[in-house]
């Protein structure tokens, strides 16, 4: 995949390359497309400007970078410092037959009954084993109460769910996978989760996937707590 260079960044590599290399300023800006090589960059120069952008950006200018333009060279250094997406897998095992866990969690109706975060839950579309829903979180430490439109399809057969967000917030996108599996004794759930986050969110991809693993952890604690116990008492 072609990354557009990042101009930005492409005049940062330009200030480098000028105050650390001996690069001419206004022959670089005659030609913008010519490589570092017909810039006049020589191995010396090349290895100072490997220097300064792995210490900058942590990221290593391969020996042909010569053949690079400057604008090659910020797609380059963009392009390998990208945060990795985010990613999340927890599960829990639930002393209860996999036909109830399913029941359970997949009656989004009620998720206000098994979560402690959703306060409200708004069932928007069904078509066959696939919902659209709007979920309304309790508010926060400041009074804010998130909501969005999020959307699941459940297969029976596989014991799998597919959700996504569709209105998406501060993510770029996020998708989460359910997954059940019969176990001695009940019920394995896992949740995983991948995602990332917009360049404006409050947040980045791992301090989201810290809040994701901590939350998900004491979701997955009280469903197993209230499936149990709805289970031992013989009823939904």
């Amino acid at each position: 995949m072609t990354v557009a260079p990042d101009r930005p960044l492409a005049n940062e590599i330009t200030d480098i390359l000028v105050t650390h290399c001996g690069l001419d300023a206004d022959a670089a800006a005659r030609t913008p497309a010519a490589s570092l090589e017909e810039l006049g960059m020589d191995s010396l120069a090349l290895l100072e400007l490997s220097a300064v952008v792995a210490d900058r950006w942590q990221v290593k200018i391969p020996e042909q970078a010569g053949q690079l333009s400057i604008a090659g060279v910020a797609d380059l250094v963009a392009r390998r410092t990208d945060p990795p997406p985010g990613h999340t897998e927890n599960a829990v095992d639930i002393a209860a037959p996999l036909p109830l866990v399913w029941a359970i969690t997949n009656d989004v109706a009620r998720w206000t009954e098994l979560f402690t975060e959703y306060a409200v839950v708004e069932i928007l579309h069904r078509e066959g084993d696939t919902v659209r829903f709007r979920l309304t979180m309790h508010p926060d430490e400041n009074g804010t109460s998130w909501s969005w439109v999020s959307e699941r399809t459940a297969d029976p057969a596989t014991r799998e769910v597919h959700a996504r967000r569709v209105e998406t917030g501060p993510f770029e996108y996020m998708r989460i996978h359910w997954r059940y599996d019969e176990i001695p004794g009940g019920t394995r759930m896992t949740w995983v989760q991948d995602f990332a986050m917009k360049p404006t969110a409050p947040v980045d991809n791992a301090g989201m996937t810290e809040r994701i693993n901590t939350n998900s952890k004491v979701q997955l604690a009280v469903i197993k707590e209230r499936i149990e116990r709805t289970h031992a008492g013989g009823a939904r």
